[in-house]
């Protein structure tokens, strides 16, 4: 048997989303910026794509500007927000938990001679709205916060957040990370007051290399790409139409029966941790009710490495994650485990565990399974 359990990473693309690529990279293959019919049918796609995915937030189609995915999203929304408005100042606020796609860029800005403030978070991977309201100054420029934390699924008050900085300073702009927040919560970011978004395609059934940026109406954006001038100048070169039309199938199949799918993975939430935690030695960090993502399950387990762990577990064909796939390669310990406060040891004994839409009972029941199994046994080898 195999359960694939690392849906945070990366999830498969659905048959509806690789149906219409297909049809776009076979058949329907002109360039949306050709003047004849080819072209047409091309833009087209893209129109469609705007369309499915503006209903499913409640924006305006053209406020969404395509990207490569979640990484492109965030650089275009921190640096390309933060150059465009430097008038209004040059000091940021983010959060000690933030995704290596916030913390590179934001980096980088500090180079160019922005202060940034990262906000602390509690042992749930909440930051304090107070502390958020002391850091707001007059020379606030911008303010990024996840939604949902990718490693231990704490959600963020966004709605409560963007209320706050707005009142403090109304020219300040709100950036939301929704990668691992999209299509697992209802999202309304005009409504919120939210300036900007990012979001990811493949964490939706989607397939890797496209996402989008929501960038409110009448907000200042500076472009990083530069050429032929298509998405209006917002990001020049041809756009990934087989790839922009799949997402934007993947993107309305996500949320039909929107309620009904998520209740369940809650509930493969409840069963994997009521399991797991029966195991000696094993805790799960942040929160674990509808308070928390219904998709991620952050478990710590005592005397087992997470490497050692990953791998035992990869001998039965369970796939999970020692951390953020896009930082698991790296020695540097995990950020947003050390921000809740976890012991040196917890954070080199802690595996995140995601579902999707597709996740079944008989594969979490599995690795709870086979992890009962392999823990006593790798921890006898690593007692001392």
């Amino acid at each position: 048997m195999e359960a694939y359990l690392d849906n945070s990473a990366t999830t498969r693309c659905s048959e509806r989303a690789k149906n219409v690529m297909m049809q776009v990279l076979t058949e329907d293959y002109g360039n949306p910026s050709s003047l004849h019919n080819k072209g047409k049918e091309a833009e087209d796609y893209i129109r469609e794509a705007r369309e499915k995915i503006a209903r499913t937030l409640k924006i305006d189609e053209k406020e969404l500007v395509f990207t490569s995915g979640g990484t492109e999203s965030n650089n275009m929304a921190l640096i390309g927000g933060a150059i465009a408005n430097k008038r209004q100042g040059m000091h940021i606020i983010t959060t000690a938990i933030e995704h290596a796609s916030v913390n590179a860029p934001l980096a980088y800005l500090e180079e160019l001679g922005y202060t940034v403030t990262y906000l602390s978070v509690d042992k749930d991977g909440l930051i304090s709205l107070d502390e958020l309201r002391d850091a707001v100054r007059e020379d606030t420029v911008l303010v990024s916060v996840m939604m949902v934390n990718n490693e231990i699924g704490a959600v963020e008050p966004i709605e409560e957040a963007v209320k706050i900085v707005k009142e403090k300073n109304p020219n300040t702009l709100f950036h939301v990370d929704a990668i691992q927040a999209y299509g697992k919560f209802r999202i309304y970011p005009k409504k919120w007051g939210v300036d900007l978004m990012s979001v990811s395609g493949h964490k939706i059934h989607a397939p890797k290399g496209t996402g989008f940026l929501f960038i409110r109406d009448k907000v200042k954006v500076k472009p990083l790409i530069y050429g032929g001038g298509q998405q209006k100048g917002m990001r020049s070169g041809t756009e990934n139409v087989p790839g922009v039309a799949a997402l934007g199938e993947a993107s309305a199949e996500i949320y039909e029966d929107f309620e009904t799918k998520i209740d369940r993975m809650y509930a493969l939430k409840e069963r994997f941790i009521e399991g797991v935690t029966q195991i000696e030695g094993v805790t799960v960090n942040g929160r674990t009710g509808r308070d928390s993502a219904p998709q991620i399950v952050s478990v710590s387990i005592k005397d087992v490495r997470s490497e050692v762990m990953l791998h035992s577990l990869e001998e039965y064909g369970i796939y999970v994650s020692a951390g953020s796939a896009c930082s698991s390669n790296k020695p540097a310990p995990s950020r947003t485990l050390q921000g809740i406060g976890l012991a040196k040891n917890q954070l080199e004994s802690t595996i995140r565990i995601s579902f999707c839409v597709n996740t079944t009972e008989e594969e979490v029941d599995y690795a709870v399974e086979k992890m009962r199994e392999i823990i006593p046994f790798r921890r006898k080898f690593t007692r001392k």
